[in-house]
């Protein structure tokens, strides 16, 4: 009963936030101007930010391969391509459901244990995971200046040297529970840690590491590219934003996308948020949120669409 209900709340809350969130951006911002931004918009920056999109699943799609390749497993490329879309498609409606649909397309169609197709869907959250960790950090060396100004402006230094020290100690301390855990969620943590860890390292075994690192880097630079061009779309964003905040704003974007479902509410208001922070306005910040998150939903929805109705017909000889 309780695991029902779990699973329940696990679904329905980010909706219910996805709604509200909806519901808060518009009442920030009416729908007119919105409309208004979205008629205005120069779609030929948003196609091609979509193009960026597609490519990066698409090379997410031959990535895979490289990871099924050592356990004995070569999957046609199109089943893996409409596994992709597919699960991007299921992770609009059931948060993190799409990674356990995508294992069992390849199961019911390439004959991969669900077990392993699975394993290595999680290695790629780990390759994708530690890109985004890059991400970050080389986003806090880069924008030391403007982050550090920032906290001065919040708190004095004294009360940033004790958060510092605050966190510094927590760290040590929690690393030290973490190491002596046996059970509840000080377990699961140090499992995540080691997880990712054997997962970082598996990958620099592989027979392709190269490929697979190289796929890795493209998948993340088309995502980068695919929201600085869909930026472009929106005029009073051309020229105005400078690169730290098209950084910050795309890591909040990412975060926000696990919040709801697809980011649905939530991509929007990060994206104004983190742009709020370089005093870019609100407005046209907001509609490029949802105009970026409306072409890459839209397309999301569309190819795994057709993928979802193609996929038997794709393999109906075997």
């Amino acid at each position: 009963m309780k695991k029902t209900v779990s699973k329940t709340v696990k679904i329905l809350l980010p909706i219910f936030l996805g709604v509200f969130l909806v519901w808060y951006s518009l009442s920030k911002t009416p729908l007119d101007e919105l409309i208004d931004h979205f008629e205005k918009a120069d779609y030929t920056w948003v196609a091609l930010g979509v193009f960026c999109g597609i490519l990066s699943h698409l090379s997410r799609a031959y990535r895979w391969r490289y990871m099924l390749e050592p356990m004995g497993y070569k999957p046609k490329y199109p089943n893996s391509i409409m596994a992709v879309f597919i699960a991007y498609l299921a992770n609009l409606g059931i948060p993190r459901s799409g990674e356990a649909l995508r294992a069992l397309t390849l199961t019911n169609y390439e004959n991969v244990p669900f077990e392993k197709g699975f394993g290595t869907i999680v290695a790629e959250r780990v390759a994708d995971l530690i890109v985004m960790l890059f991400v970050i950090t080389a986003t806090l060396f880069m924008q030391f200046d403007f982050i550090w100004d920032l906290l001065m402006k919040k708190f004095d230094l004294t009360k940033i040297i004790l958060l510092l020290s605050a966190m510094i100690v927590g760290g040590i301390m929690l690393i030290i529970f973490i190491k002596r855990a046996k059970k509840g969620i000080a377990l699961k943590i140090k499992n995540f840690i080691i997880g990712v860890y054997e997962g970082a390292t598996s990958i620099l075994k592989m027979k392709h590491k190269w490929a697979f690192i190289f796929h890795t880097i493209f998948i993340w630079t088309m995502y980068i590219f695919m929201f600085y061009v869909t930026m472009l779309s929106v005029e009073e964003l051309q020229g105005n934003v400078p690169i730290g905040a098209i950084v910050i704003a795309f890591i909040a974007g990412s975060f926000s996308i696990a919040v709801t479902n697809g980011g649905i509410g939530a991509y929007p208001l990060a994206i104004a948020a983190a742009f709020s922070l370089f005093n870019i306005p609100d407005t046209p910040s907001e509609a490029f949120g949802w105009i970026m998150w409306a072409s890459q939903t839209l397309m999301v929805i569309v190819l795994g669409g057709l993928s979802f109705l193609y996929l038997p017909i794709f393999n109906s000889k075997k």
